[in-house]
């Protein structure tokens, strides 16, 4: 391409056209490199380790082994024998996990057959087990009589109690059965309705849908409670959502794409969920209206711009950023090894102070002598590196999103 350009370039035309062509060339070979960086991608993704430990390998240890393996195959095949000792020790016998005390007992007496006369009891052996009942429907019949007053002064009948819900036909227990199931064993509803039908109840899937949507409406106040818990009297939250596939009246036949917002307060300790359709900037500033703390996310720009009424310091996520280099294994090892190292002396230091328990104001001395240097080193080397490497390949993705947050990253020394 290059001999073409420099044999013609007296010719304008000729010269014009090869410089199209010489773009048209770089472009595919920037969509090539792009479509390999998505595919290897892909391909951890479907056959990959999903863990994002970095474990660095070291060269010496694989060529030792290769070694190994190359006198191996030159080591012709013997027929070796040996003697063992026999150990004479014997085996414990298994010991049978303790039944709680607390479940109820049913007891069973069995008698021995053809029991002579004048035989005494002198003992008995007991034997438990543990046995199961299968969840057993059954229907509450509420019966209320009615009573004519004297005199035609009509009639009087005791209230209804309390229904869930008001003119159905689900119990309290029952609703509680399926919300458990749904979201704590994760069954979903048809395979409820077929562990009914087991015992002949045959539930439409609209009615058990309306019966769960119900029950999560009832459950709001208590949702609301304990959201004002959750950011009552707290400084530090943290934040991220996810996209999720949902079923909704909107798009009949077709998944909405939506979005589940995670909310973690460290220290009390509290996970919260909320749903919403959307991923803008209003969600996280009605969420944070009037929160004042620090606020730990990723990089989503979003979190850089939202406005509320309090005060708030960001905190980023190192091990967001690390993911990036994590992926960008296949693409620069020498770089990617570089920064997970960097990142995991990092971990290493905070693995130390949390092991012997260590004071906030130890924990804080710490990182400034021994956190504040390892950050610097990063963002020199960074910094050094975003203009050698190609900024749309997997390593130059991680350094531009790790360098647009880096302030973030470091806050926490």
């Amino acid at each position: 391409m290059y001999y073409i350009y420099n044999v013609l370039q007296k010719d304008s035309d000729t010269v014009e056209k090869v410089e199209i062509l010489k773009k048209d060339y770089e472009k595919l070979v920037f969509e090539r490199d792009e479509f390999k960086r998505q595919l290897e991608e892909l391909k951890r993704m479907i056959f990959g380790s999903k863990s994002e430990r970095y474990a660095p390998v070291d060269e010496s240890q694989l060529s030792l082994f290769e070694q190994l393996k190359k006198e191996e195959e030159k080591i012709e095949k013997q027929l070796i024998t040996y003697q063992r000792e026999v150990s004479n020790k014997k085996k414990k016998k298994p010991v049978r996990t303790q039944i709680p005390s607390h479940l109820r007992r049913v007891e069973e007496i069995i008698e021995p057959d053809n029991i002579a006369e004048g035989s005494v009891k002198i003992g008995e052996e007991i034997t438990e087990l543990l046995e199961a009942t299968p969840s057993t429907i059954f229907v509450r019949k509420i019966i209320r009589p009615k009573y004519a007053l004297p005199r035609q002064e009509g009639i009087v009948i005791a209230e209804l109690p309390s229904l869930p819900i008001p003119k159905g036909n689900a119990g309290a227990s029952m609703l509680s059965f399926i919300t458990v199931s749904k979201f704590v064993d994760h069954l979903p509803l048809y395979r409820l309705r077929q562990i009914f039908k087991r015992q002949d109840v045959d539930i439409s899937p609209s009615t058990i849908s309306g019966w769960s949507g119900q029950t999560a409406s009832l459950l709001s106040p208590l949702y609301d409670s304990f959201k004002k818990d959750f950011l009552a009297d707290t400084d530090y939250l943290q934040a991220d959502e996810s996209p999720i596939k949902v079923q909704d009246r909107d798009k009949k036949k077709a998944l909405h794409q939506g979005y589940m917002w995670a909310y973690r307060n460290p220290v009390k300790r509290m996970v919260l969920f909320e749903y919403n359709k959307g991923r803008g900037k209003v969600v996280p500033e009605k969420f944070f209206e009037n929160f004042n703390g620090t606020l730990q996310t990723d990089g989503y720009k979003v979190y850089q711009s939202f406005t509320t009424k309090g005060k708030i310091t960001l905190l980023g996520c190192m091990a967001h950023a690390r993911r990036y280099f994590e992926k960008a294994l296949d693409n620069d090892p020498v770089r990617s090894q570089h920064v997970l190292l960097l990142i995991q002396r990092l971990y290493k230091m905070e693995r130390k102070v949390k092991e012997r328990n260590s004071s906030i104001d130890v924990i804080k001395r710490y990182r400034l002598i021994y956190a504040a240097p390892i950050l610097k080193e990063l963002k020199e080397y960074l910094m050094e590196q975003q203009y050698i490497v190609l900024p749309k390949s997997s390593i130059g993705i991680a350094i531009a999103y790790t360098l647009r947050i880096f302030n973030n990253l470091s806050q926490y020394i």
